[in-house]
């Protein structure tokens, strides 16, 4: 292939790419945890599955779940219910993980049911309230309020849900199941 082509070919790509972050700019997924309805930036979402077993770390937060193989990839998994201080809730067939990708790590988050994704613009997000900001846990995990129609979501910064803490344990966690399947 010549250098024209090649350059062609790697424009078009790139073009691909914009187009696909054009088209998801806006875009949220939505959950439902406790009362609210919360959204993730689309672009974070790598992928929803099934509920699946979940390998325990001990001496950790008691939202920090454990982990799962994915395919291959072993992922910290968090209960979005627990982090944010609410009521913990029994896990049923609307029970689904969110793959996230965080600081170029994956990440699931245990949600209880998926809403839908939605378009929100720019103009229809407000900043978070501070009236009461220490009384709400996760609103040091919310960015904005997303208004949709006559409800409203509140929007997450993924990369406020674990901390450098968690995120250590959970990298020793990870190692060392590495190394047990390298020893079997």
């Amino acid at each position: 292939m010549d250098e024209t082509s090649e350059l062609k070919k790697q424009t078009e790509e790139s073009q691909v790419t914009s187009n696909e972050r054009d088209a998801q700019k806006g875009k949220y997924m939505t959950f439902k945890s406790g009362n609210e309805y919360f959204g993730l930036k689309i672009q974070y979402v790598s992928e929803i599955i099934q509920f699946q077993t979940i390998t325990a770390i001990p001496e950790t937060e008691d939202y920090i779940k454990g982990l799962i193989n994915l395919r291959g990839k072993v992922i910290p998994v968090i209960d979005v219910r627990l982090r944010f201080k609410q009521d913990p809730f029994e896990y049923n067939d609307r029970t689904c993980i969110i793959v996230i990708n965080m600081n170029s790590m994956l990440v699931g988050l245990i949600v209880e049911k998926i809403a839908e994704v939605v378009e929100i613009k720019e103009e229809n997000i407000l900043p978070p309230p501070t009236i009461g900001r220490t009384e709400k846990a996760h609103s040091k995990y919310v960015y904005g309020i997303g208004k949709v129609g006559d409800s409203v979501k509140l929007l997450l910064d993924p990369d406020k849900l674990l901390n450098d803490e968690d995120l250590s344990v959970v990298e020793q966690a990870n190692e060392m199941i590495i190394e047990e399947e390298r020893e079997v």
